[in-house]
């Protein structure tokens, strides 16, 4: 065990950075995703971690609001099925009441700004794009951009080609753009997560921009009807868009969404509970919704 990993254990002595915190509790939700038919205890996830069990238990504390074997129980294909059921005609009423005002996603009000026909088919051209990568509790995040708003929100899956690859993501969504590496886009990425691990603030709307078909943005538009700790199946969403026989294509777009968890694709599963896809890591949309739901079903989980 690292010395780092003992003082944040050990009375008196400084506690352990933020950016460790970080890493520490997004490893363990990866364990916890692995391992969770086993329903791991507290000590097997600690030494699996080569962490001492109260540190893991403090900061995943801090996190989620609560213990990691409650956490562990989120993760299972019955719960998904149980949020299904619960959230079978909350898309609807919600695109029933309308998308035209500004979303409310979570804690955070959001409005969106979709290009227009002509800029998206000249592929990003005369847009500077400002971006950086952050942490999260989920892992690294890559976020950039524009005077407009934000363009891009996507993380690093390190089983999938870590930092270059995500950057390559970028930039083929927006090939003609220029990139600039900023770090002022930080602040940004530490709002879109405050919400879990505290209160969100009272803040002015998150402006997003969004480029994409027109298809794609009326499917993004509506996964920001659906609420913090609910799901819905790809079905019910083609249903909700009045083009029930366009599941695919539905789930094409989803699976394109460009601003995760602001975005909230994770919310979008298939009937069966089976959590299907998602963009960057299978482990991370599993963690997303079981967070929501922890949040959903204890309104305080995360507040310090």
């Amino acid at each position: 065990m690292s010395d780092r990993m003992r003082s944040d254990a050990t009375p008196g002595l400084p506690p352990m950075a933020a950016g460790d915190a970080f890493a520490l509790v997004a490893r363990a939700i990866a364990y916890l995703q692995r391992h969770r038919l086993q329903q791991p205890s507290l000590e097997r996830l600690s030494a699996a971690l080569d962490c001492a069990p109260a540190t893991v238990q403090r900061q995943f504390a801090a996190f989620a609001g609560v213990t990691p074997k409650r956490f562990v129980q989120y993760l299972t294909k019955e719960h998904a099925r149980r949020l299904l059921a619960d959230s079978a005609d909350v898309l609807g009423a919600a695109l029933a009441a309308g998308l035209s005002s500004p979303g409310r996603l979570h804690d955070l009000m959001v409005s969106t700004e979709a290009l227009t026909p002509g800029e998206v088919g000249r592929l990003g051209a005369g847009v500077r794009l400002q971006y950086t990568f952050a942490e999260s509790p989920f892992g690294s995040v890559l976020a950039a951009a524009s005077p407009r708003g934000l363009a891009f929100l996507g993380f690093v899956d390190e089983a999938a080609g870590g930092r270059p690859a995500a950057t390559a993501d970028l930039a083929a969504r927006w090939p003609r753009a220029t990139l600039v590496a900023d770090d002022s886009v930080a602040p940004v990425v530490a709002r879109v997560f405050a919400r879990f691990s505290q209160p969100a603030p009272v803040a002015p709307p998150l402006h997003l921009l969004l480029a994409g078909t027109n298809f794609q943005i009326k499917v993004w538009e509506a996964l920001l009807a659906i609420p913090e700790g609910r799901l819905v199946s790809y079905g019910a969403l083609a249903r909700a868009l009045g083009r029930p026989e366009a599941v695919r294509a539905v789930a094409g777009a989803v699976g394109r969404n460009p601003l995760s968890v602001l975005i909230p694709c994770h919310r979008v599963i298939r009937e069966s509970g089976d959590p299907g896809g998602y963009h960057w890591g299978l482990p991370r949309k599993l963690a997303l919704i079981a967070c929501e739901s922890l949040r959903r079903d204890s309104p305080t989980a995360g507040a310090p």
